[in-house]
């Protein structure tokens, strides 16, 4: 990558209420894309910029998480304002560290964040980088799932690389059969794949990781990093396989929201400053590891301040 990286992840900010050690819930705004958005903030250089491509409201709460994104150093020219909606909102709850989702989401104003063919072209026209996931398809229209799809084939065409998280997520999509080919398109169409072995295989069938690498790569992805929870992570990449340890956290874990989504940007930004896959692979665990001891998605304690 050139020297000013840029980077624009796509998808959907919400309002997060994450449980305190007092039984209290405290207020805060990530969701997946926002969230490796937030970490890679963080580990790429000053040089660089990070970009939010989504929509919200022009409602008080809307303006609270622009400014947000604002002081987090993450740049919002590319966050649409949308009359009459708001964000959405969800909150977590946790049981021994694992947590699970209450959500209120179906008129985020995020779901409208591809209407506009020319918007997202500008917004994606010169990046380095794209990043999104299966939840940025899911909450989009059909129509607007294939506008998003044919921006993404264009700036590729223009030398932008794609890096795309299934993270699949059922509940979002109306049916099955729907859920798969699209994430499965989307994956043919992108230059790094970021799969969760769990999800692959309850809905995909595959037996192992390697299968899962396998499919995807069969399918045309360049580079698939499969995650597998504590268990080595899988990377397939020029038709060559390989498995790399992941360390036993140092520090118990707290809970698991936004393992995933930073291990994402600890492998992306240490691949993008051009380390070898070993190294973007142990990058990324390292930070999952101390995300992970911290309650939240957005662990500042896990990352330096903004550079």
């Amino acid at each position: 990558m050139r020297g000013k990286v840029r980077v624009v992840s796509i998808g959907e900010c919400m309002v997060e209420f994450a449980p305190t050690s007092n039984g209290q819930f405290a207020m805060g705004f990530a969701g997946d894309t926002f969230n490796t958005a937030w970490y890679l903030r963080r580990l790429l250089p000053a040089t660089a910029t990070v970009s939010y491509l989504s929509a919200v409201g022009t409602d008080g709460m809307s303006d609270q998480m622009v400014g947000f994104m604002t002081a987090e150093g993450i740049l919002t020219d590319t966050v649409q304002r949308v009359p009459g909606r708001s964000v959405g909102l969800y909150v977590i709850q946790l049981t021994n560290g694992e947590r699970s989702f209450a959500y209120w989401r179906s008129t985020s104003a995020a779901r409208l964040l591809a209407e506009d063919a020319d918007r997202l072209w500008s917004a994606l026209d010169g990046a380095d980088l794209i990043y999104l996931s299966g939840i940025t398809l899911a909450i989009l229209s059909a129509e607007a799932r294939v506008r998003l799809m044919a921006s993404l084939a264009r700036a590729r065409a223009a030398g932008s690389k794609v890096a795309f998280d299934p993270n699949i997520r059922p509940g979002l999509w109306s049916d099955a059969p729907t859920m798969l080919q699209s994430i499965s398109a989307m994956a043919a169409a992108a230059d790094i794949v970021l799969p969760s072995h769990e999800d692959e295989a309850r809905h995909f069938g595959d037996p192992d990781p390697v299968a899962t690498a396998h499919r995807y790569a069969g399918s045309g992805s360049t580079l698939v990093v499969v995650k597998d929870g504590p268990m080595p992570v899988v990377t397939l990449h020029a038709g060559h396989a390989e498995r790399h340890p992941v360390p036993v956290p140092s520090a118990p874990v707290v809970d698991t929201t936004a393992a995933g989504d930073s291990f994402n940007a600890g492998f992306l930004a240490s691949f993008l400053t051009n380390a070898n896959l070993s190294e973007a692979v142990a990058a990324g665990t390292s930070l999952a590891a101390r995300v992970i001891a911290g309650p939240g998605a957005l662990v500042r304690t896990a990352v330096g301040a903004v550079p």
